[in-house]
């Protein structure tokens, strides 16, 4: 049965949602086994917390890409331009009002998760209901970021978007 595609990104979205907060605890709940740390946050970084929207949107649009997805043109490339667009919301809020404010809030943060997540499926139903298409593109892009988010787990830039603003650590680090 075929439901409208407002009706997926609103389950999608609550999808992201739930998964996402419980991958935020799951490495904490395994033991730190390294196989959660591919798929969960290892610390309290940003890099890291953006797992937490990509893993989630990822699984649901496998999910949807086998039940209405294949006959949808440029299916990958809207759920690429959607993932980024959350991206882009939870990094530029979240250094603009530490930056500005000098001051770092969990209900933000949390309320920050929810309104990219939200952002990024309403994104993604404008986009299919105009009907956009890259070819091969979002799919391989997808691919790269999954490889990013594991490499970068074990071997993470020192820079501040990897940092751990309570330990000062980056990645995993047993």
């Amino acid at each position: 049965m075929k439901k409208t595609v407002p009706y997926w990104q609103m389950i999608g979205f609550i999808f992201t949602a739930v998964a996402g907060t419980l991958l935020h605890f799951l490495f904490d709940w395994t033991g730190e086994n390294p196989v959660a740390a591919l798929f969960s946050a290892v610390n309290e970084s940003i890099w890291e917390h953006l797992k937490l929207l990509f893993y989630p949107m990822l699984l649901f649009a496998a999910i949807e890409y086998f039940v209405w997805g294949r006959e949808t043109k440029g299916f990958w490339c809207v759920k690429l331009i959607g993932i980024l667009l959350g991206f882009s919301l939870i990094v530029t809020v979240y250094y603009t009002y530490t930056g500005a404010l000098g001051v770092k809030a969990d209900w933000f943060n949390i309320t920050l998760f929810f309104l990219a997540a939200g952002t990024a499926y309403w994104a993604q139903t404008k986009l299919f209901q105009r009907g956009i298409g890259c070819g091969k593109w979002g799919i391989l892009l997808i691919f790269l970021l999954a490889v990013l988010f594991t490499v970068w787990t074990f071997s993470p830039p020192q820079i501040p978007l990897f940092a751990d603003p309570l330990t000062g650590s980056y990645g995993f680090q047993k």
